[in-house]
């Protein structure tokens, strides 16, 4: 099923976003305050103020968890040494090929970057002694690999079914379905996307989070971003920091399009609700929050589509945001409410509203720079099946009424 919008109705709130998604750093600070995206993520990590069923939170992976520093919040399942011992003789058809093209071959459970990181760290030897990667081999020379990986025991492989967008050597995006529960946590310790990357990618195993960057709520469809390697996975958390990778997302609202474009950046501070743990909220003692409204597409007088860009990455920051402004997501049991409901709604409208199960919330466009290459790379993927069929309900019969 195709997504059904009404023709020139689409509200531009910033020329240059629409012509092309936000490119990379145009959100930028002059200075990126790292400790505060520290300091955010360390919140977002915060399980132990969840419910059982609301137990993934958006939010980037704090980076304490690759260090192994984190004493407040340590990674599901403790970390244990694995020790990797492997010899490989070198074969005919081997000799003349670069140290580091042979051990990529040969090694194959590990990246091509990990094994370039080995033979220039001395972890990997050439006829016992450390070599240059572009060394050239030759027949019966060894290839000696010895290090010590970190794999953490409680999280087990499951073999879930992922939807893979993109994959190289370093870097993987997965188009999360809606009610798959990010990783492992109170009350959630099985069927997670940690799983499921922990048995089809069983290297992942020695990385913390399975490799995951950041992540989003169990009900929220879309993008996530996860490196294959250690030092991707620790440069693409660096880019969070320094809002390099950026993130639009797509949601259904509860408000008309003129009152919306009133709204084209909300910034407001974002904290834990005092009294109900679960839920975050417009608070001045929070860290600072900016959202973006990139564009505006009414389906009918009272609900819009809206094109949405983070500046920061606080938790629940989108539907905290507009249901600050009074415009709510459709389906947002948490943040939304009755104020879901609008005037001038036909029946099947007012049923689909009140019948949606989950926030009308999709992550379809991801970008950052590729940890290797240096290239820029941008994903994309279509809004799923339930927010398409809403959008054709609400827009049932706009395109006449806005013709007349």
């Amino acid at each position: 099923m195709t997504t059904h919008l009404p023709p020139n109705q689409s509200l531009d709130t910033d020329s240059s976003a629409q012509e092309s998604p936000m490119p990379n750093n145009v959100l930028n600070n002059d200075e990126p305050d790292n400790q505060e995206m520290i300091d955010e993520n360390t919140d977002a990590l915060d399980n132990g103020d969840l419910l059982e069923e609301d137990s993934d939170i958006d939010g980037e992976i704090d980076d304490s968890d690759i260090d192994d520093g984190d004493d407040e919040v340590p990674v599901a399942g403790q970390a244990i040494p694995v020790v990797v011992d492997m010899t490989h003789i070198v074969t005919e058809d081997q000799s003349g090929l670069r140290i580091d093209k042979v051990a990529s071959q040969v090694f194959a459970d590990f990246s091509r970057v990990q094994v370039q990181g080995w033979i220039t760290d001395g972890s990997l030897l050439y006829n016992g002694s450390v070599q240059r990667p572009k060394v050239r081999v030759k027949a019966d020379d060894v290839l000696h690999l010895s290090t010590t990986l970190q794999q953490h025991s409680e999280d087990q492989p499951e073999n879930i079914d992922i939807d893979v967008v993109y994959e190289d050597d370093d870097v993987l995006v997965i188009n999360k379905p809606v009610g798959m529960v990010v990783h492992p946590g109170a009350g959630n310790q099985t069927g997670t996307l940690v799983n499921a990357l922990l048995y089809h990618y069983p290297q992942q195993h020695h990385l913390p989070r399975a490799g995951l960057v950041h992540r989003i709520d169990k009900d929220t469809s879309g993008l996530l971003l996860i490196g294959k390697t250690k030092p991707a996975q620790m440069a693409l958390m660096e880019q969070l920091k320094d809002k390099s990778v950026y993130r639009h997302y797509q949601c259904v609202v509860a408000g008309d399009a003129a009152s919306l474009l009133r709204h084209r950046r909300i910034d407001a501070p974002i904290g834990r609700h005092r009294t109900q743990r679960t839920k975050m909220t417009v608070m001045t003692a929070g860290r600072e929050a900016v959202t973006h409204l990139l564009n505006v597409t009414p389906l009918n007088e009272n609900y819009c589509l809206l094109d949405v860009g983070l500046e920061t990455g606080r938790t629940h920051q989108i539907r905290v945001h507009l249901s600050h402004i009074t415009y709510p997501l459709v389906g947002d049991r948490v943040y939304g409410g009755r104020r879901q409901l609008r005037s001038g709604l036909s029946e099947a409208q007012r049923q689909a509203i009140s019948n949606f199960p989950r926030q009308a919330l999709h992550a379809y466009t991801l970008g950052f720079v590729h940890p290797t290459t240096g290239e820029d790379v941008e994903v994309t993927t279509p809004l799923p099946e339930d927010m398409q069929q809403l959008i054709a309900v609400l827009s049932n019969g706009y395109d006449d009424e806005y013709d007349k």
